[in-house]
């Protein structure tokens, strides 16, 4: 993990919760609707501010961890923005998804790695040097790749304008993770008080994401929420078996394959919700809700399971 042990602490404990902060606030945002109309504009900035914790929370060594092991972040990087976008697209045909569930789908398998992947790695007893590295490199170029692979896979549901998703994905995400960098190196002794603080600034920024996508899409939910919830199990498990079997074939070892397993299963589901809701719909963000809520009690299970097995 980082540097920092209390801020390690913070993190467990905060993406322990997490699910359950997630699901009340997916409650709130069902059950209550007319209380956030209107706050779909702020989810952008919502979206920047947790990819700012993301970036004041990274250190020199993890930049150093990328150039150190060449290969097996290659491999973690291709299997994601493979296996993830390949999933979704299949998954919308076989379940045959209205065009906007579709396109929904396939945008969260277009994002790159969630936000909770490390300390989920390391609950698992994974590789988090290399878990660090992916989640790393995956949201630096997320600019140009997601919204050209979202084009080829969602372009046939509905329509998709990469340009304007690529700076959407430029202002939410690359600038406050850069930003998130620079602070950390300008003012380290400060940001190091506020360590601990910053797990659980993401986890109720996000929860307040979920919220209003889920407020924005409250009837729709209770129309296709099943076949909704089908989708995203069947996305993230799949992604999870096949993150881990793509570690095991290619031989990079236990710790690392566990590692691989939530660099590909688990997406940035706040980025897939962001941008569905400004360039698709409320609909279309649903998935990315629901995801959102489920790969981190999957996650959290699997990385259970797997930290009590021999390595």
């Amino acid at each position: 993990m980082r540097d920092d042990t209390a801020g390690d602490r913070s993190a467990r404990r905060a993406v322990t919760l997490f699910p359950v902060l997630v699901l009340a606030a997916g409650a709130l945002g069902l059950l209550l609707p007319g209380s956030f109309t209107g706050w779909g504009e702020s989810v952008p900035y919502l979206l920047g501010v947790v990819m700012f914790c993301m970036g004041i929370t990274m250190t020199p060594q993890d930049f150093r961890g990328v150039a150190g092991r060449p290969w097996a972040v290659a491999l973690g990087l291709g299997a994601h923005y493979v296996i993830m976008p390949g999933l979704g697209w299949i998954i919308a045909h076989l379940l045959q998804l209205p065009p906007q569930l579709a396109a929904g789908v396939i945008l969260v398998g277009c994002a790159p790695s969630g936000t909770a992947s490390n300390v989920v790695t390391y609950l698992a007893r994974g590789d988090v040097a290399l878990s660090v590295s992916v989640a790393t490199v995956s949201t630096l170029v997320a600019p140009l790749v997601t919204p050209p692979l979202t084009l080829l896979l969602a372009g046939e549901y509905l329509p998709v304008d990469a340009g304007s998703m690529v700076v959407d994905i430029l202002k939410t995400v690359l600038l406050p993770v850069l930003a998130g960098v620079a602070v950390r190196l300008l003012a380290s002794r400060y940001v190091q008080r506020a360590l601990p603080v910053l797990p659980w600034l993401s986890a109720v920024t996000i929860g307040v994401i979920v919220t209003v996508v889920v407020a924005g899409s409250a009837d729709a939910i209770k129309s296709a929420a099943l076949l909704v919830f089908v989708a995203v199990v069947l996305h993230n498990g799949l992604g999870l078996a096949l993150g881990y079997g793509a570690g095991r074939l290619t031989r990079l070892g236990e710790p690392a394959s566990r590692a691989m397993a939530f660099e590909v299963g688990m997406q940035n589901s706040g980025l897939a919700a962001s941008l569905a809701t400004a360039h698709f719909s409320p609909l279309a963000a649903l998935p990315a809700a629901v995801f959102s809520v489920w790969h981190n009690i999957s996650g959290a299970l699997a990385a259970a399971w797997l930290s009590r097995r021999r390595r």
